[in-house]
This record gives C-alpha cells, sequence and structure tokens, in this order.
C-alpha cells in the first residue's frame, strides 16, 4: 500500500461534539412546519447530508419549497441556539497539531453547510492546519456519496490511494469506500464497531488515535 500523504476529516462527531445538535435542530425545524419527528430517528441518520436525512424522516423532497424551508431553518437554529454551547471532541486540537507536525497534508470533508463548517473549523482548531475545507455546497450529492471526498481529494492533489479518512458514522466510511479509499473511525459520533465496520481501524476519539498514532494505519 502506498504511504500516507494526506488526511480528509469530517468535522460533526469527529472533531466537535455536535451529532445531537443537529439532531435537535432538525426535530426543531420540522415541528415549525407541522411535521412530529421524533429525536430518535433523526438522530441515527446524522451525518449523512440533509438532502438525504428529509425524505427518510418525513417524505420531504429537499429541493422543493418546504423542503428547502424546513432546511435553511435548521440550519438558523442550529447556528443560533446548539452551535456556542459546542467543544471540541477529546484531543481534536491535540491531533490535528500531530498530523500537521509530522507533514501530512490536511483538507476537511464534510456534509455540513458552509456557513455552519467554518464556525465549527474554528472551534476545533481544523482552520489553522487544513489546507482545504470542502461541503456540501461543493459537491452534487452529500455522504455516502462520495463526490465530498473526490473534490477534497482533488484541492490536495492527491489520489484517493494516498489519503485516508477519518470519520464517525457508517455514512463516512461508505463514502471512503465508494471514493477507493481507506477510513479510521471514531466512536465518539455515537455508533459502535458494527456501525463503523468496514473501516481500517476504530478508536474511542481523537485522543485515542493520538496516543496511538505511531501504530495506526496512518504510520505503521
Amino acid at each position: 500500500m502506498k504511504p500516507v500523504r494526506g488526511v480528509l476529516l469530517d468535522i460533526d462527531g469527529t472533531l466537535v461534539e455536535s451529532n445531537d445538535a443537529h439532531a435537535h435542530a432538525w426535530v426543531h425545524a420540522l415541528a415549525e412546519s407541522g411535521h412530529d419527528v421524533p429525536f430518535e430517528k433523526v438522530r441515527p441518520l446524522i451525518g449523512m447530508g440533509g438532502d438525504k436525512l428529509l425524505p427518510k424522516v418525513c417524505g420531504l423532497d429537499a429541493e422543493a419549497r418546504e423542503g428547502k424551508r424546513v432546511s435553511e431553518r435548521r440550519g438558523e437554529i442550529f447556528l443560533a441556539d446548539y452551535l456556542p454551547h459546542l467543544r471540541p471532541t477529546r484531543g481534536a486540537r491535540e491531533l490535528l497539531d500531530q498530523l500537521s507536525a509530522r507533514g501530512l497534508r490536511l483538507a476537511v470533508a464534510s456534509s455540513a453547510k458552509k456557513g455552519e463548517l467554518e464556525p465549527l473549523m474554528k472551534l476545533c482548531g481544523a482552520d489553522r492546519v487544513c489546507e482545504s475545507a470542502t461541503s456540501s455546497d461543493d459537491a452534487a450529492a452529500s455522504k455516502p456519496d462520495p463526490d465530498i471526498l473526490n473534490a477534497a481529494l482533488q484541492s490536495l492533489g492527491l489520489p484517493a490511494a494516498q489519503a485516508v479518512m477519518i470519520g464517525d458514522t457508517p455514512y463516512d466510511v461508505e463514502a471512503a469506500k465508494r471514493a477507493g479509499m481507506r477510513v479510521i473511525a471514531f466512536r465518539c459520533g455515537g455508533w459502535d464497531d458494527a456501525g463503523l465496520r468496514g473501516a481500517v481501524a476504530v478508536y474511542d476519539d481523537p485522543a485515542d488515535l493520538a496516543a496511538h498514532l505511531d501504530r495506526s494505519p496512518l504510520f505503521a
């Protein structure tokens, strides 16, 4: 296998403890639009793009007028009510600094909207070390489709064989596999090892990977 030269990083659930917040924001926005959808139905779908989540939880077309209104309202609720209270996952800044110091090229590959991605990157320190950030606004299809990852690879000028994805959901794992990439997964996003099947390695969180970096698929 070719040596790893670059790392694509998910943000939500991977570097920021935000998965529950996103689910609550969806529930709130849907309720305002007359759709009573329980948190437990939304939460397992966090990690895929909103264009895929909406039809699954309530049958709304994300491109229809109501779907767009609900999606925009969810973003407003997330930024106003939840973002100010979020924090990085354990060891997120340490891991980013170690990866950068070892010469790996870093890029964010997230299904978040650009307006949400920028403050999340600042929160965990990804804005300091990542060369680029690809959001759902930069790709035709969101995770688990591989478009966002392919766009991030293109921004780094690296082939899939020389990069590893780090994420926290089954949608990250599927997107990476469809892009022809290896993927490292974290449990801190709420999924267990069975849900993250297909990852080449699974760690508790960024701190766990940082503590075992030399023996990880990034350097072993």
